[in-house]
Formats: structure tokens, C-alpha cells, sequence
């Protein structure tokens, strides 16, 4: 039986090729049987269709490049298996598809979107504590949160990216998670892995993130039972769900309960290093889109 070869597609701008995380899924691959290697998804000198699978995994650069990146899963998807796949990938590296997830029924926080030409002093939000934020982004970049009593920077914020051609979500900021935080639930194969416990990532008066992200405090939880209920429907919203090897549902306290905040399906952090054994599952799910 040949031994499979595993691409994690990666930026280059990480140093080694793979995060802690993707170190672990690497070597647990590798304790499978598998060749496993970072590979940088510009890199025009590798061969895609070498590969048995490719797992996007730290592609976290790809916002500055959304239509090549975009291309590229499209052209790796011709070539090989590609997961998440590329139609998966194009819907979910643009925000917008919380309007798909709310239309579909699930609680979702409240979205405004501002297209370039639109006037940013306008949103519902713009006199309570809201965040501001690109439609396509990666690792908190470009995202602010603003106090009521500061309109004039949210508008200068949201007004320099529509001045650059890109696309703006607001939505107000629910105080909740500077008490408990975000809940994260990660998903293996369609399957419930594990949970973690998020803390508040945004501080006021914040500056715009340097580097590729920005370092989030992380410990293990359990979801609540209603919180996997908005998960689920979360997931059963997204188009080809059945192909998909992994997902993050992230998810804040509400009022009425738990809403979904991002639906993250590209390049996530699924805290394989926080969590032993998830790396293996990961790995194995990797090694049955092999046989399929």
C-alpha cells in the first residue's frame, strides 16, 4: 500500500511552516503512516497534484490576496482532494455568509454590512459599544471595538476600509464575553471533538493587530447542551457540510442565549495543542478523505 502524502497548507510568513498545532497534527500523521510537510499555498514551485490531500490549515495571510487565494483553491481542487473544500472555502472566507446562517434560521449576532460608497456614520450601531470590521479578514486584523462615546473613530475606521474597496460589518458588542468569554466548538469529521473557553480578544482603544493575528487566552470547556444545538444548526446551514473535515462554531452569550458569532471553516485554530488525542482524530479524518 503506497504511503499517503499530506500537504498542510500554510503561509509563508509562518515561522517553520506550522504553527504548535500544525506541528501536532504533522507528527500525528506521520504516527499514522502518513508523509506529511507544510506547504506554502503561493509557492508556485510546489506540486499540488503530488499530494493525496491538502489541508488548508495556516493560510492566515490570505485576506490581503481573497481573489488569488480564492483561485488557488480553485485550481488545487482540479489537482487533488482539497479540504475544506473550494466552494466551502469561497463562501466562508467572506462574513457575509451570516446573512445565509440568520436567513437559514440560526441565532446569529446582529450584522450590519456597509458596501463601498455607503455612508459609515449610518449603521444601527454607531451609539452603542460595537466592533467594526472587514467582511473578509483573518486573525482579528483590521477589527476595532468602539465605546458609544467615540463615533468620529469608528466612522474614520470603517470610512478608511470602504475607501479602500472593501466591504464592512458592525455589529454591537456583547458585553457578555468580557465575563465568559466565547465558547468554541471544534468539529472532527462531523463530529464533536472538544470546546474551549475564549477570552475577550478586543480591549477599548485598541489599536489595529500587527503580524498575522492576534494571541487569544484559551482553557478547556464544555459546551452547553444549547450552545451544541446552535452549533449543529450551524453546520446543517453550510453548503456541501457532509465533505467538510473540520469546522469551529464560535459562539457568544446572549440574552436569549447562545449566537453564533463566526463560522469558522478555512484556516482555524481547532487548539489541537490544548486538547491530547484531537490531533490523532484529526489526523485519522485526514487518512479516511485519503480512502474516499
Amino acid at each position: 500500500m503506497n504511503t499517503a502524502r499530506i500537504a498542510l497548507a500554510t503561509a509563508s510568513e509562518v515561522e517553520g511552516g506550522l504553527d504548535a498545532e500544525g506541528m501536532q497534527l504533522r507528527d500525528a500523521l506521520r504516527g499514522a503512516g502518513a508523509a506529511a510537510e507544510p506547504a506554502v499555498w503561493d509557492d508556485e514551485t510546489v506540486d499540488w497534484g503530488g499530494f493525496d490531500v491538502v489541508v488548508v490549515r495556516s493560510t492566515w495571510d490570505y485576506a490581503r490576496r481573497h481573489d488569488e487565494f480564492i483561485a488557488w483553491t480553485q485550481r488545487v481542487s482540479q489537482l487533488t482532494r482539497l479540504h475544506n473544500p473550494a466552494d466551502v472555502l469561497a463562501w466562508n472566507t467572506d462574513k457575509r455568509y451570516l446573512r445565509d446562517l440568520a436567513a437559514a434560521g440560526v441565532p446569529t449576532v446582529p450584522t450590519e454590512f456597509l458596501e463601498p460608497g455607503d455612508d459609515p456614520s449610518t449603521h444601527a450601531f454607531l451609539h452603542e459599544e460595537h466592533v467594526v470590521k472587514p467582511v473578509v479578514s483573518a486573525g482579528s486584523k483590521d477589527t476595532l471595538r468602539f465605546t458609544a462615546d467615540e463615533p468620529e473613530r469608528s466612522i474614520s475606521h470603517a470610512g478608511s476600509l470602504l475607501d479602500a474597496g472593501r466591504v464592512v460589518m458592525v455589529q454591537p458588542y456583547l458585553a457578555s464575553v468580557d465575563e465568559v468569554g466565547e465558547t468554541a466548538v471544534v468539529v472532527i469529521g462531523g463530529t464533536v471533538s472538544h470546546a474551549m473557553r475564549k477570552g475577550p480578544l478586543l480591549t477599548r482603544g485598541m489599536q489595529p493587530a500587527a503580524g498575522l493575528f492576534l494571541q487569544e487566552e484559551m482553557s478547556r470547556r464544555d459546551a452547553a447542551p444549547d450552545e451544541l444545538l446552535v452549533a449543529e444548526r450551524a453546520l446543517a446551514a453550510v453548503p456541501n457540510v457532509a465533505d467538510l473535515l473540520y469546522a469551529r462554531i464560535d459562539l457568544l452569550r446572549a440574552p436569549d442565549g447562545p449566537v453564533v458569532l463566526e463560522l469558522e471553516l478555512t484556516e482555524p485554530s481547532l487548539f489541537l495543542d490544548h486538547v491530547p488525542g484531537s490531533a490523532d482524530r484529526l489526523a485519522a479524518a485526514i487518512l479516511a478523505a485519503v480512502g474516499r
